[in-house]
């Protein structure tokens, strides 16, 4: 059966996934969820390049998933190890060459941040507003301990990879993330990788707030693998 490596956003912390690996697990699967180095200054994207491909190692059926800034990853381990499907789950989705901190500005995320804001009533950003407003409360205190911050250098590193891969690319979308509001993602899946991004109930934290239904959509993609 496919192998489901995931890839946190940022801070790096593979804990975000916790409750998804268990399920996936449950199912039957071998789930990774590789711990990334975010708060280190000496790492960044090709640092991050190389965990992931260490943690795949030479398993032949990987599904590869990745949630929000870790999307910035996902393409350069593609070009490194085989994949047989990507899932990018609430995720910045880069063109060759991109660096993070030039994504907003390049896809119009912070004007689609506010006029979302705008229009849900909720007021300039902080954390709980952003990415805990769906989250259970003691869920949200049991992941402090594995918050950090994200270091400057992975926004300067260049996302240096020729093509997103030729293989199944699959775009999920929480339909309350306040952080990447669901318009923004649904017109960067099309504009930069062809796809119609699917949407489920929940915000950017969609791991947390909802891993019955991201275990039971990424367990789709082990079956499609299969099946293939």
């Amino acid at each position: 059966m496919p192998t489901l490596v995931l890839i946190p956003g940022a801070g790096g912390s593979a804990w975000v996934w916790s409750r998804v690996t268990r399920l996936l697990q449950e199912a039957g699967h071998e789930a990774i969820a590789v711990d990334l180095p975010g708060d280190d200054e000496t790492a960044g994207l090709p640092r991050y390049t190389e965990l992931v491909v260490d943690a795949i190692g030479s398993r032949p059926e990987v599904v590869l998933v990745a949630g929000s800034l870790g999307g910035f990853t996902s393409p350069l381990v593609c070009e490194r190890v085989p994949v047989r499907e990507l899932v990018l789950v609430n995720a910045m989705v880069p063109e060759p060459g991109e660096r993070a901190r030039d994504w907003w500005a390049h896809t119009g995320a912070v004007e689609a941040q506010e006029e979302a804001a705008r229009a849900g009533g909720y007021g300039p950003f902080d954390m709980a507003t952003y990415f805990l407003h769906d989250v259970d409360a003691q869920v949200a205190a049991e992941g402090e301990p594995y918050q950090r911050a994200e270091a400057d250098v992975v926004f300067e590193s260049v996302c240096d990879f020729r093509a997103w891969p030729a293989i199944r690319i699959r775009v999920l979308a929480g339909a309350d993330d306040r952080f990447f509001p669901v318009g923004l993602q649904r017109r960067v899946a099309r504009d930069r990788l062809g796809v119609e991004a699917d949407v489920l109930p929940g915000g950017h934290l969609l791991p947390l707030a909802q891993p019955r239904l991201v275990a039971d959509y990424l367990l789709q993609s082990t079956r499609t693998a299969e099946a293939g």
